[in-house]
């Protein structure tokens, strides 16, 4: 962000920075009260900002293959790294301590690098995602269908919390881009400027084609008024929000694509066997105080609900109480501080309110939500607010289970059976995440799938995985990140199936040989095409269809006796005639499955050096007919797909591999999976 403390954020549209016209609202340091900057989107066209995104950001990244783009978010990641000190500079004035900061951006950086990898390690090098297998629809084989994904002709409108104004754009940008569709990025007002910069040094990079990235800062006006069946919406923020979106009447009349991922009363869960002095035991009291302060307890997967063994109360009380007392509250900047500001004196506020209504339910046993002493900053300037700690004593009161005060704060509530908790848990009716700490293993399981229902993820907690775990509220990018009723009912991350979100699923019925050239994958009854021997091709002269067809051999009684002796596989359909005739599966003495598979290998492999590299693995193995004493195979390895890797100088080919008898029956199929240079050498 240049220019003075006082300028309007720009907002990044149509190809260029644009300053909006206006004075624009005030946007204050949460931990000084000082204006940081002034926003507004008056005078922007908001719909011009979602056809530029259509009409030049899509095109060019539908150019892109797959793992192009992965590449792209490999790199801009890089970037990033690079420019984090900046971004945490921003953060601090956000109230964030650097531990917060690093929360927020490593975070999100994290996210785009993962999916660089899954997209480069899950998906084709391809324009289109082939879903699921080649579906039969006729009886002679010339009828199939099989399922594409394309990418959606719109934009992604992400419209972004507050309290992680760069983890929040980057979750959603990432599977967006890699997707194929371009993103028009809408931040919380109170901490856009974080967010602009964020922007700035991610086209600064000129990693991204032009339209794949734009920026709103202030009010969205109308802008869903423009989105319309391509595009999509995603919307992080408050239940009520959410629900106000979703009916927004062109989102419901072009049945727009909305995931929310909203507002939750997480729960965590303490089993009965982790009483005082175990590991479990310090584990949730340590779980639940950083959960209470990272961030000032401004995260939608924070506990808000800590469900105790009505035994344990006491107990909990006492640990909990005096651990958030070697809390240190203040200014970020300064040494020891171990929680800062929340976001703004309005959201203070917005939290005293809340805590009126749960205190009616129980009582503080920590804190003081009117004065708080802290380091290096003024209590009242600056948007301090102690760490509360309530207990209610009755967990059928209604208030701990619908009113949610969004910052430090946490409820103390006692169970007596885990069949109550579960119940208790389920009245928060649809929460983003659930923590069970617990050593019993069936405690677990009884509580995991009497809650699942109720939620998007949960962590079993324990001494076994306490040091790799991430904790309760780490969303993860390889899983799920939201949650049923309450929680919006969206899945936001989840690894590939949020890339899939943004494509369309469509059913293509057709020929074998056209499938084939649609999804540039083979598909049995497509033409073969026989000649020079597909291992002595490199990449650049492969194609799908490529085919050698190898055989017979006889399997004799001789080679059966001479693998179970080489290899110790002596089962006994193998080795005993007698039991071998009493399965009725065989009837007598048959080849060892990987027999078979040795044998094919030895019919269709060019032992010279060439331009395969290597074998690397079979997949989709089964083994179909038996295979007995004198039957001939044959083999045929036919190049299914052909996938370049972008950064080497080769590449993965996946040969469909049929080997049959002297009838024609298919005794094995599967993929052999090889790497294969792009040049010949």
């Amino acid at each position: 962000m240049g220019g003075n403390a006082t300028a309007l954020l720009r907002s990044y549209v149509s190809g260029g920075w644009h300053t909006p016209s206006g004075d624009g609202a005030p946007l204050h340091d949460a931990v000084t009260g000082e204006v940081v900057a002034r926003v507004s989107s008056e005078g922007i066209d908001k719909a011009a900002a979602l056809e530029h995104g259509r009409t030049v950001g899509g095109p060019a990244l539908r150019e892109l293959t797959f793992h192009q783009r992965a590449a792209l978010l490999k790199a801009l990641g890089g970037h990033l790294r690079e420019h984090r000190d900046e971004l945490y500079a921003l953060s601090a004035r956000t109230g964030a301590t650097l531990g917060d900061s690093k929360f927020d951006v490593d975070g999100g950086i994290g996210v785009l690098l993962t999916y660089a990898s899954k997209g480069r390690r899950e998906l084709p090098n391809d324009t289109v995602y082939v879903d699921g297998p080649v579906e039969p629809l006729g009886r002679g084989g010339t009828f199939v269908g099989r399922h594409i994904a394309t990418p959606l002709r719109g934009v992604a409108v992400q419209i972004n919390a507050f309290n992680f104004p760069v983890w929040g754009p980057l979750e959603k940008f990432a599977p967006a881009f890699l997707a194929g569709v371009p993103s028009l990025v809408k931040p919380a007002s109170q901490t856009a400027y974080l967010t602009e910069k964020l922007v700035e040094l991610m086209l600064g990079s000129g990693l991204l084609p032009e339209g794949t990235l734009q920026l709103l800062c202030g009010g969205a006006g109308d802008l869903l008024d423009h989105v319309g069946g391509q595009d999509l919406v995603s919307f992080t923020g408050s239940a009520s929000t959410a629900q106000r979106l979703r009916a927004h009447p062109a989102i419901v009349r072009n049945s727009v694509r909305f995931n929310a991922e909203a507002d939750s009363l997480n729960c965590s869960i303490l089993g009965p066997d982790a009483t005082p002095g175990t590991a479990e035991f310090d584990l949730y009291v340590k779980q639940l105080v950083t959960e209470m302060t990272v961030k000032a307890g401004q995260k939608c997967t924070a506990i808000r609900r800590a469900f105790v063994p009505a035994e344990l109360l006491d107990d909990v009380t006492e640990a909990v109480s005096a651990r958030l007392a070697k809390t240190t509250v203040g200014n970020p900047a300064s040494e020891g501080v171990r929680m800062g500001a929340l976001a703004s004196l309005e959201q203070r506020e917005e939290v005293r309110r809340s805590l009126k209504a749960l205190n009616e339910a129980g009582r503080i046993v920590f804190g003081d939500p009117e004065r708080v002493d802290v380091v290096d900053a003024d209590a009242e300037r600056g948007a301090f607010l102690s760490p509360i700690l309530l207990r209610a004593d009755d967990p059928d009161r209604a208030e701990p289970h619908e009113v949610e005060a969004f910052g430090p704060v946490s409820t103390l509530l006692p169970y007596t059976s885990a069949e109550q908790v579960v119940a208790l848990a389920a009245r928060g009716q649809g929460s983003l995440a659930g923590s069970v700490v617990t050593g019993d293993p069936e405690f677990a399981r009884e509580v995991v799938l009497g809650a699942a229902p109720w939620h998007g993820r949960l962590l079993v907690l324990d001494a076994d995985n306490a040091k790799e775990s991430t904790g309760h509220g780490s969303p993860l990018p390889a899983l799920v990140h939201g949650g049923p009723g309450r929680a919006g009912g969206g899945e936001e991350l989840g690894g590939i199936r949020s890339v899939l979100h943004h494509l369309q699923r469509t059913a293509v019925q057709a020929s074998p040989t056209v499938l084939s050239a649609v999804t540039g994958q083979f598909v049995p009854g497509a033409p073969r095409r026989e000649g020079t021997h597909p291992f002595r091709k490199p990449l650049a002269e492969l194609r799908v269809g490529d085919t050698v067809v190898a055989g017979p051999r006889t399997v004799t009684p001789e080679d059966i006796a001479h693998f179970a002796e080489f290899t110790g596989d002596t089962f006994y359909a193998h080795t005993d005639e007698q039991a071998a005739a009493a399965n009725p599966l065989f009837g007598g003495i048959v080849a060892h499955g990987y027999l078979v598979v040795s044998f094919a290998a030895g019919l269709f492999v060019s032992p010279e050096p060439g331009p395969v590299l290597a074998n690397y693995g079979l997949e989709n193995l089964r083994f179909l007919t038996p295979v007995k004493p004198g039957d001939a195979l044959s083999v045929t390895l036919t190049c299914k797909q052909i996938t370049p890797r972008e950064n080497a100088d080769y590449g993965e080919v996946r040969w469909d591999t049929d080997v049959t008898n002297a009838d024609g029956d298919s005794v094995a199929r599967y993929d052999v999976l090889t790497l294969v240079s792009k040049e010949a050498k």
